[in-house]
């Protein structure tokens, strides 16, 4: 699933103003680190802007150029104006009090009302994340460092999408880890020797979020 087809879905989406917020931060954040899907984007957004102007059914509202201006000078927004979403969102990745869940795998949980959560991750270098697979769509975007996975290396600004049939075992770098921010639609589902009692674990956990 982790094509290019389905990577390009989410940037058309984000486009069209069609997600969530959670979404909407990953795909920004994506955007942002990737130079390619930030002008995938910018196409997707002239062909929808094109498609509005050429609907004569939508009403226009009667607006004055004035309308569309700030005069005030916002010394918040100069000071956010080269930051990624996300760490307008969260502060700065390196201020972050992570939380551990097990020895080299560290989260943080990002205070968002959202159906899809959307997190934080940070695996110290070499630290792996046992095979897994998802019961719904997972999202990852690498913010710094690298992975790799039984199906590729993931370097900062590169995007991986997983659906149900994707099991995988990601594998830190072991130069600098990686920090990476994900979306999770549904619970993780563990295979292999401790798989049923990590996903019991994962259950329990369910019930404290």
């Amino acid at each position: 699933m982790n094509g290019t087809l389905v990577k390009n879905q989410l940037i058309f989406d984000y486009a069209s103003g069609s997600l969530g917020f959670s979404k909407s931060v990953f795909a920004s954040t994506y955007l942002y680190l990737n130079s390619k899907a930030s002008n995938i984007n910018s196409t997707f957004e002239a062909m929808l802007g094109e498609d509005l102007l050429n609907n004569d059914n939508i009403p226009v509202t009667k607006l004055k150029y004035t309308d569309c201006l700030k005069n005030e000078k916002n010394d918040t927004n100069e000071i956010y104006a080269d930051v990624s979403p996300i760490s307008k969102l969260v502060g700065p990745l390196n201020q972050i009090k992570w939380k551990q869940v097990y020895k080299g795998f560290k989260e943080f949980n990002p205070k968002v009302s959202d159906e899809n959560e959307l997190k934080l991750i940070k695996m110290d270098p070499g630290a792996s994340v046992p095979l897994h697979s998802h019961g719904g769509q997972e999202y990852i975007l690498v913010l710094n460092g690298s992975f790799c996975d039984e199906y590729g290396k993931y370097n900062k600004g590169d995007m991986q999408i997983n659906d149900q049939k994707i099991k995988h075992t990601p594998i830190a770098c072991k130069d600098e880890g990686c920090i990476c921010l994900t979306i999770t639609e549904k619970e993780v589902i563990f295979f292999g020797r401790f798989g049923s009692f990590l996903n019991l674990f994962t259950f329990i956990k369910s019930f404290f979020k």
